[in-house]
């Protein structure tokens, strides 16, 4: 009967690999250099919004309300959306996006509170009502540089369906909010060491374009698991 280890050895013998005991050639060392060279804080802004375009999504940059009241009517006319479901991020909030879309004739449903806003505190209720919109508006919670990506994490943003149902999904976010890296973003991300007080935010999505998937064909589907439309819109400090 043949052996464990002989069966073994007639597999590397198979596949041209050493025999047991012999010499291995160690492999060289690994050079990244200029594989992805780190971008300055300067530049962060200008490398995300290139990367974030080879990956199908939007950029845009506004300076005040007037500006994001116009984005806003730019995508939303155009895809003919009425309904929009916002997330609880504080930045949403603090702009009175809901009471503004509300004017522009949106149905807005908000997990936070908004004057003629449907604002909804149950899970199953906002999964609903986000699945039924044309539209999903959050913040985030960084801007990652190097690979054009949005990190969303549910300490921030309460509820992040509203990121991943509709068909359209638009993020704001503040220049402070830009990294370099997917290092710092692990390195700042609110993540608790003690057992007796777990992070809040349990879930953390990373959003690099639109949803794509392809068949066994290999054709390239836009939208099957998530947004078709991925919109980024820097929201500069001047903007209140």
């Amino acid at each position: 009967m043949t052996t464990r280890a002989e069966m073994l050895e007639r597999v590397r013998r198979a596949l041209g690999r050493p025999e047991t005991g012999s010499p291995v050639t160690p492999l060289p060392p690994l050079d990244l250099t200029g594989v992805m060279p780190p971008s300055a804080p300067e530049g962060y802004l200008n490398k995300f919004e290139a990367e974030w375009e080879k990956v199908g999504g939007v950029a845009y940059r506004v300076a005040n309300m007037e500006e994001l009241e116009a984005v806003f009517q730019k995508i939303l006319v155009l895809a003919e959306t009425h309904a929009v479901a916002l997330s609880g991020n504080p930045l949403l909030t603090a702009l009175g996006i809901a009471d503004r879309l509300t004017a522009l004739n949106k149905f807005v449903t908000s997990w936070a509170a908004g004057s003629g806003v449907a604002k909804v505190d149950s899970l199953p209720d906002f999964n609903k009502a986000s699945f039924a919109a044309g539209a999903g508006i959050t913040g985030v919670d960084f801007v990652l540089a190097e690979s054009g990506t949005l990190v969303l994490s549910s300490a921030t943003e309460r509820v992040q369906v509203a990121s991943l149902a509709p068909p359209i999904h638009i993020a704001l976010y503040r220049r402070s909010q830009l990294v370099g890296s997917l290092d710092e973003v692990l390195a700042k991300l609110p993540i608790s060491n003690s057992p007796g007080r777990p992070t809040a935010g349990r879930s953390v999505v990373f959003i690099t374009g639109t949803s794509r998937t392809a068949d066994i064909e290999q054709i390239l589907i836009h939208g099957v698991h998530g947004p078709r439309e991925v919109h980024a819109i820097l929201v500069e400090d001047s903007c209140r």
